[in-house]
């Protein structure tokens, strides 16, 4: 059958609910690359200026409650309607968004990013639930592969569109986010809701029913180790958003992509480049770049592998992608590690709910694959910790600038609402006699900020050893 042939299977609600699924990984993925440097940047650029340890708290619990909510978020829109339950999280987002930038302490940056988690964890059951119920066992591996298709082109594009207004300060990016969002309720009009079962209980029973599956499942031991070892993946990949646009921010130098395109395409200097340095979101969006030109050469390889053998390469690969990326200052280095991350990323993230299934006993696979969260819930929190405490303890030039000074017994005001971080540096630069460039490669030679990619090797080759064993031993079978 011809694929011309398959895509008239599917119903109006299905390309409906994947256009839906665009717009709000556009607005999302538009305000979610930029925030790690918004939260931790200079004031003077429009940014707050926050500890990177506060940083990896907003983000990180903030991001794993938003992937635990959904345990009670599916109840609810099975309860009451996907249509009614995707127009209120449509609500909260652009709510959010506009609000967002009316909160600069820590405290209440944090509230409203609960608040937007909360829009997100609302509306994430919802759409992956359509397309199941919108496809059938002829259409569904097509039928999710444009899903995912439409997620990362949505990941790709929304940085793209923010980063080109960032000029014009942040607040553009969470209003350009809120614009986007709107979109969808003119979409919505057009989304008919598929048909789902509607049991005479309680919601408050219906979350009580989802929540005791999910203790019957957590009580086998064996199941809880395995989702503690993948939650590791999900700690490196989301240093992709929480790390990494700091880091390149921070350390390194980009001028030679910005020299490559304002030979061939002035345009892209111009939008995404300032001071012969291109934006960092510009470098890390290249992730989203290379799993939509790649996806479908990975998952064609991958599909003929064991579960655990894809599971463990694409994590291994990862481990050392993300690793790399924070190894040097050259960001032709930098951008090959994103490849060889997405690459591991590709393998990896589909097989681990399959993999779940395969050790799931026969009559608890439902069960079991509730929990396939958890692990995302898990790794954000502890993704967290390691881009704030950590990263700003061996990592953040600010940190180590504030050592450097200490330590030379120079007087330099305390960075403050009305002495930014960038009046810091320039006033350290003139008091040690270096201009900034001079001044970052001391910090850099000095402090060794790159160590932290030995945490990144650590917990990716623990997790990958630790899945070996698991598979051979506690389940004590061969590999699958």
């Amino acid at each position: 059958m011809s694929s011309t042939s398959i895509f008239k299977k599917f119903p109006k609600t299905f390309w409906v609910a994947n256009t839906i699924e665009l717009f709000e990984r556009w607005a999302w993925y538009g305000f979610f690359m930029l925030f790690a440097n918004y939260l931790t940047g200079s004031t003077d650029i429009g940014a707050l200026g926050l500890s990177q340890a506060e940083k990896g708290t907003i983000m990180g619990v903030g991001t794993g409650i938003l992937y635990f909510l959904p345990v009670i978020t599916g109840a609810i829109a099975d309860k009451y309607g996907y249509k009614l339950v995707l127009a209120i999280s449509f609500v909260i987002y652009s709510t959010a968004f506009i609000a967002l930038p009316l909160f600069d302490t820590f405290a209440g940056v944090f509230a409203m990013y609960l608040y937007l988690a909360l829009g997100a964890a609302l509306f994430k059951p919802i759409i992956s639930a359509t397309v199941a119920k919108t496809t059938n066992e002829e259409t569904s591996s097509i039928g999710f592969g444009i899903f995912y298709m439409m997620v990362n082109i949505g990941a790709f594009i929304g940085p793209l569109v923010t980063l080109a207004y960032k000029d014009s300060g942040y607040t553009t990016v969470f209003y350009i986010s809120a614009g986007i969002i709107l979109i969808n309720f003119i979409l919505i009009l057009f989304y008919k809701e598929p048909e789902r079962e509607v049991k005479n209980e309680s919601i408050g029973a219906a979350i009580a029913t989802v929540f005791s599956n999910i203790g019957k499942a957590l009580s086998d031991v064996k199941f809880v180790i395995f989702l503690l070892l993948v939650a590791a993946f999900w700690s490196m990949y989301y240093q992709l958003f929480f790390t990494l646009p700091v880091f390149i921010a921070q350390w390194v130098d980009t001028s030679s992509v910005y020299h490559f395109f304002e030979s061939f395409m002035p345009a892209v200097t111009e939008t995404y480049g300032t001071n012969g340095q291109m934006d960092a979101e510009f470098i890390t969006n290249f992730d989203a770049m290379f799993i939509i030109i790649f996806q479908i050469i990975i998952s064609t390889i991958v599909m003929r592998w064991k579960p655990l053998q894809a599971m463990m390469g694409g994590i291994l690969i990862c481990t050392i992608g993300m690793g790399l990326t924070l190894l040097t200052q050259n960001v032709l280095f930098v951008i090959l590690a994103i490849f060889i991350f997405s690459v591991g990323e590709m393998a990896s993230s589909p097989k681990i709910t399959e993999y779940i299934g395969r050790i799931a006993p026969k009559d608890k696979v439902g069960l079991y694959m509730g929990c396939s969260f958890l692990p995302v819930f898990a790794g954000s929190t502890i993704g967290g910790v390691i881009s704030g405490n950590i990263y700003g303890s061996m990592s953040d030039k600010v940190t180590l600038m504030i050592r450097e000074v200490t330590a030379r017994g120079l007087q330099i005001p305390e960075i403050s609402k009305d002495f930014s971080a960038t009046d810091y540096f320039n006033k350290a630069g003139e008091l040690m006699g270096m201009d900034q460039n001079q001044l970052t490669q001391y910090l850099w030679n000095t402090y060794n900020p790159s160590n932290i990619w030995y945490v990144i090797l650590a917990i990716g080759f623990f997790s990958v050893t630790a899945l070996y064993f698991y598979d051979r031993l506690l389940l004590n079978k061969k590999a699958q």
